[in-house]
C-alpha cells in the first residue's frame, strides 16, 4: 500500500521506517523547518504533501492541530489516521476536556482556569492548598511551565506564578490550577477505528522528568514501561465512557488519558488524542503483526484483535545537548551530525528519531537532540528492563544521556493497583 505521512516535527519517522520495510511504498513531510533532514535517507521525502494525495491508500497525521484537513480527506473518501476537530479539543484546551468528562459522569478533580497570573495567585492565597499550575492551548507544549506544587499552604505555587509573570507577561495566556493529589500516575490508551474501540487497551506509565527519581525538569517524556490488556477497571471508568461521542465523529487513530489513581478513586488528568511520543515507539515493540496493516484495518474500519506480545515493553529516550531546551548554537556545537556508533551490529529494539541515514551511518539531525527510543520486551518487567539497558550500553553517542531507572517504579506501582483492584 502506499502510506504518506504528515508529521509535525519529524517524531513519527521509525513508523514510517518499519511500515517501509514491510513492504510498503512511504512518503513523509515534516511540518517544522528545522527538523526536515530529519528521515533523509531512510525514507523518501516530501515538500508539498497536498500533491502526493491522490497517490496516498493511506493518509496519517502524527500531531494535533491537522483535523480540519484530516476532516475534508475523509469526506473525500480517503483513509485516515488523525484527529478530528473535537479530538484536538480534548488535547489542547484542557478547560474543555475536564468539562467533558464532567458531563460524562468522571469524577475529576477540582480545577479553575485563569487568563492572568494575578488572579490565579490571589485564588491560591484565598484557597490555600497544593495545586499544579497547568498550561493550555498552544502552551502547554512548554513542558517548563507545568509545575507541581509541593506546599500545604501553596506559597511555593505563588512563587512560581509571580516568577511566570516577570518572565513570561501576558504570553502565558490561560492555564489551569488543578488540585494536586498523590498515588499512581497511569495512562490508558487505544486505538479507535470509527466505530469502536479496538482491544486490546495499552496500560502505560510515564517517566516525565530529566532525571532518575523524579529529579529535575519536565521533559514531556523520558522513558516509558507499558502492557497489553482486554480489560481494565481504568479504562472502563474514564476512556471507555468517550466511545459513543469518537463514534458520532467518525475518529480514526489513537487516544490516551493520563490519571492519577489511588485508594479513594480514578482521577483523569489530561488527553493524548493522537500517536504519543515515545509510546507508539514502544507499542511498535508490543505489536505482533504488521503495524501497516494495522493501521489501514483501524483508518477503514475494520473490527479486529490487534496481535500484541505477552508480558511488558519499555523504552527509553537517548538524547543529546540541548534536550530538554531549544538552544540552537549548543546543539549545533555538541549534537549536530555526531555520528550513531554501534559497539555490534544489533538494529532491533532501536527506534530512531531525530536522525538522517548517510553513506549508511546514523547522524543526529533536526534541533532538539533526542537521538532514538530505545526498547525491551519481554515477559517480567524486570526481564524487559534488563534487555533495554543492555541495549543501550551497544549504543556509543557522544554526549549522550539517558535516565537509568526506567521500569524501577513497576514493582510499586504494580502493588497499589493491585490492592486498589485497579488491575
Amino acid at each position: 500500500m502506499n502510506f504518506l505521512f504528515i508529521s509535525k516535527w519529524g517524531e513519527i519517522l521509525d513508523l514510517v521506517y518499519a511500515i517501509q520495510q514491510e513492504g510498503n511504498k512511504v512518503k513523509m513531510y515534516i511540518d517544522y523547518p528545522p527538523a526536515r533532514e530529519i528521515g533523509y535517507g531512510f525514507v523518501p521525502k516530501v515538500r508539498k504533501w497536498e500533491k502526493h494525495v491522490d497517490w496516498a491508500d493511506i493518509i496519517i497525521f502524527d500531531y494535533v492541530g491537522y483535523s480540519k484537513v484530516a476532516t475534508e480527506l475523509k469526506a473525500q473518501g480517503k483513509l485516515v489516521i488523525g484527529g478530528t476537530e473535537y479530538t484536538d479539543r480534548l488535547e489542547m484546551d484542557r478547560n474543555f476536556g475536564q468539562e467533558e468528562m464532567r458531563n460524562l459522569k468522571i469524577k475529576i478533580l477540582g480545577y479553575r482556569e485563569f487568563f492572568t497570573t494575578d488572579d490565579a495567585i490571589q485564588f491560591v492565597k484565598q484557597n490555600p492548598s497544593k495545586y499544579v499550575i497547568k498550561p493550555s492551548q498552544e502552551m502547554q507544549d512548554y513542558k517548563q511551565l507545568l509545575y507541581v506544587g509541593q506546599e500545604e499552604d501553596g506559597g511555593d505555587v505563588i512563587r512560581v506564578l509571580k516568577a511566570y509573570q516577570k518572565t513570561w507577561g501576558n504570553e502565558l495566556g490561560h492555564f489551569l490550577l488543578q488540585k494536586k493529589v498523590t498515588g499512581v500516575e497511569v495512562s490508558v490508551a487505544a486505538f479507535f477505528n470509527g466505530k469502536e474501540f479496538i482491544k486490546p487497551i495499552n496500560i502505560t506509565f510515564e517517566h516525565k522528568k530529566l532525571f532518575p527519581k523524579e529529579l529535575g525538569v519536565s521533559t514531556g517524556e523520558m522513558g516509558t514501561s507499558m502492557f497489553w490488556t482486554d480489560e481494565n477497571p481504568i479504562f472502563e471508568a474514564t476512556l471507555k465512557k468517550f466511545e459513543k461521542q469518537l463514534a458520532k465523529d467518525n475518529f480514526t487513530g489513537h487516544i490516551d488519558i493520563n490519571s492519577i489513581v489511588n485508594g479513594s478513586g480514578i482521577y483523569p488528568l489530561e488527553f493524548t488524542s493522537r500517536f504519543g511520543f515515545p509510546q507508539i515507539q514502544i507499542q511498535r515493540a508490543g505489536i505482533a503483526e504488521p503495524i501497516g496493516n494495522m493501521l489501514f484495518k483501524i483508518a477503514s474500519g475494520q473490527s479486529f484483535k490487534i496481535a500484541t506480545r505477552k508480558g511488558f515493553q519499555i523504552g527509553v529516550y537517548m538524547v543529546v545537548p540541548p534536550f530538554p531546551y531549544e538552544d540552537k548554537k549548543t546543539f549545533k556545537m555538541f549534537s549536530k551530525d555526531a555520528v550513531v556508533v554501534l559497539k555490534k551490529e544489533m538494529k532491533q529494539g532501536l527506534h530512531p528519531m531525530h536522525l538522517k541515514l548517510i553513506n549508511g551511518e546514523w547522524l543526529i539531525t533536526g534541533d532538539s537532540g533526542i537521538v532514538m527510543v530505545v526498547t525491551g520486551t519481554a515477559q517480567t518487567m524486570k526481564e524487559a528492563q534488563k534487555l533495554m539497558y543492555n541495549r543501550v550500553s551497544n549504543v556509543l553517542v557522544n554526549n549522550s544521556y539517558y535516565r537509568t531507572d526506567i521500569g524501577d517504579r513497576w514493582a510499586s506501582d504494580f502493588d497499589r493497583l493491585w490492592t486498589w483492584n485497579l488491575l
